[in-house]
């Protein structure tokens, strides 16, 4: 089931918005969960923060069935829902709506998980246990083309082991810079006049360096641990 909102009857949305609010309010949002009080709560949440919700969905098939018809800039949507999942979601949305950057909201701190979920083409994976204001920061991170991991994520991403890390060289660090605001080798090659392959051979440095099995890995935890910014 799909419910369409009109946001200027919206009673959450203030007539009179603050210049943030004005920004926020170009993010429009689809919020997806099998569980009707959870998108009653953040369509709630992000319609006051100043966000504009425009549907909403209980399940993975009816959200891209909005995604379809909307085209929102950003798509909140659980990890484990009938009929498509989350990772399934972000998949597909990525051949109807390439412009519509998924971010997955779970109950599950499951490394795994995460892995799979950047893997499939999420732009984001933020905590249902965090602060909402989190949420809300993660939706503005997402929307402007980064990539967003949950802090307590990042950690899990983090190889386990108490080996030393090397330090990342500074190219290493502008191809993950860039690998975040979700440029491919050859777009990164070019901003850099390198080659598409002596881009990956960056990356992949970076990956071993931090212990990381894949590039969003390895963005995952520069972003948590500072190393790019």
């Amino acid at each position: 089931m799909v419910i369409s909102r009109d946001p200027r009857t919206d009673d959450n949305i203030s007539m009179n918005p603050s210049p943030g609010l004005l920004d926020r309010a170009r993010t429009t949002c689809v919020v997806v969960d099998d569980h009707p009080p959870i998108i009653d709560c953040l369509s709630r949440y992000l319609s006051a923060a100043g966000f504009t919700v425009l549907a909403t969905a209980q399940d993975g098939e009816a959200a891209l069935a909005a995604i379809e018809t909307h085209r929102p800039v950003v798509c909140i949507a659980d990890v484990r829902m009938p009929r498509l999942d989350g990772l399934g979601l972000a998949r597909r949305a990525a051949t109807v709506a390439a412009e519509t950057a998924v971010l997955l909201y779970s109950g599950f701190a499951d490394r795994g998980l995460v892995s799979d979920a950047l893997d499939a083409g999420a732009r984001g994976f933020a905590l249902k246990d965090a602060p909402l204001e989190d949420l809300g920061r993660a939706v503005d991170i997402v929307a402007a083309g980064n990539l967003y991991v949950d802090p307590v994520l990042a950690a899990a991403l983090a190889t386990r082991g108490g080996t030393e890390r090397k330090a990342l060289s500074e190219r290493e660090r502008q191809v993950l810079r860039l690998l975040a605001e979700g440029g491919s080798y050859a777009e990164i090659g070019s901003l850099l006049f390198l080659s598409p392959d002596t881009v990956r051979s960056h990356a992949q440095r970076a990956m071993q360096k931090l212990g990381a099995r894949t590039r969003t890995q390895a963005v995952a935890v520069a972003l948590r641990d500072a190393v790019i910014g």
